[in-house]
């Protein structure tokens, strides 16, 4: 009987030894492995040593997800960030691996099929799509896309105080640009068939351009946003991350990203001008400076929204920007930029006006929102 059970115990402690044994090898070549991935996504072996911490800290199932799976990462990034900020930002080297992950994980979000894909051709244009308009010796116009049928396009009438109430546009030739959300920039030649009436907006019906050239692809991922902030004017080639103690002039930054942002403000401004925005964002404040490079300005309202492309950041700045991009930040946003907010009085507007006499800049705005 005490042999039989002698045998019995062997035989279990054997079966244990094989299994862990067994086991240890599957972790040692799944470690392996994840160096290997690891590798091939571009980090250094000190880059996914801290990965691997990363990993373990997360608890995830398959480590090696972390390098395809946009979930597996993102819960490695928020750990990580949720460590830095208790340590009170961070060093530079843990700034410098963030930003790398960004990086990555901003690649991953670009590969995705709705990103990657473009379109090829001008029936493809979604209706309500912003475009705008090059008419030769006359400028550029904003319009939108009223409807797409597969024998024409129509375009919404684009309305310029400049133009003269008898100018016809039947016959005209024109170059349409425009950026399609999420994927690149698109430019065609068409010409003026008819100027008609489509649901019941002033239109142009125009013909399907023979090619459609992809001119840009997207390098960033933009999050639309809703944020007060304060806009200040710069000289040319001035670059300022300087936080200001006075008020500028109040705007909203209505998307934002880390190549630059969209900003509504009261008024009109210019092609090329000089800005610096400034908000708060989880608590601290962000300032961005940067050109406009377009704007879409609407008359009737006498409002503006500027498309700015940011200055080189800080890489302080910048991934701080792109935890909110992709939601790696806590929800602690204070409904006010600035505590002088508070202070500043309500008739602004001519604080907005002083600002653009300063800069010379005549069609700047004159009230702010």
């Amino acid at each position: 009987m005490l042999i039989t059970v002698l045998v019995i115990i062997i035989a279990v402690s054997g079966i244990s030894v094989l299994v862990l044994s067994q086991s240890n090898k599957d972790k040692k070549k799944s470690w392996i492995q994840f160096f290997a991935k690891g590798k091939d996504a571009g980090f250094s072996f000190k880059e996914i040593e801290l990965l691997r911490r990363l990993a373990v800290k997360s608890a995830l199932d398959d480590p090696s997800a972390l390098f395809w799976s946009q979930n597996q990462l993102d819960m490695c990034i928020r750990n990580m960030v949720r460590s830095t900020r208790l340590a009170g930002g961070g060093d530079q080297a843990t700034q410098d691996f963030l930003s790398k992950l960004y990086d990555y994980r901003k690649k991953i979000e670009m590969e995705k099929p709705r990103i990657k894909n473009g379109i090829t051709d001008t029936r493809q244009i979604e209706e309500g799509q912003t475009l705008r308009v090059l008419v030769n010796g006359q400028g550029v116009f904003v319009s939108k896309l009223v409807k797409n049928i597969g024998q024409y396009l129509t375009i919404a009438r684009p309305n310029n105080p400049k133009l003269p109430t008898s100018f016809s546009w039947t016959g005209l030739k024109l170059s349409v640009y425009f950026w399609r959300e999420d994927d690149a920039g698109y430019v065609f030649d068409t010409d003026v068939q008819d100027e008609v009436f489509s649901k019941g907006t002033a239109s142009l019906k125009v013909s399907h351009g023979e090619n459609l050239f992809r001119t840009q692809k997207r390098q960033s991922i933009r999050i639309k946003t809703h944020k007060a902030a304060f806009l200040y004017i710069l000289d040319n080639d001035e670059v300022s991350d300087t936080i200001e103690m006075n008020p500028g002039l109040k705007c909203f930054v209505e998307d934002l990203s880390d190549s630059g942002c969209a900003v509504h403000i009261g008024g009109k401004a210019a092609v090329g001008l000089r800005i610096k925005v400034q908000f708060i964002l989880n608590n601290a404040p962000i300032c961005v400076s940067g050109t406009v490079r377009s704007l879409d300005y609407q008359e009737e309202e006498n409002c503006s929204l500027l498309h700015m492309e940011a200055d080189p950041m800080s890489i302080g700045t910048r991934n701080h920007i792109l935890g909110e991009v992709f939601g790696m930040l806590p929800e602690e946003d204070e409904e006010l930029p600035f505590r002088v907010l508070e202070e500043a009085s309500d008739g602004n507007s001519s604080e907005a006006g002083e600002i653009a006499d300063e800069a010379d800049t005549s069609t700047m705005a004159d009230n702010a929102l």
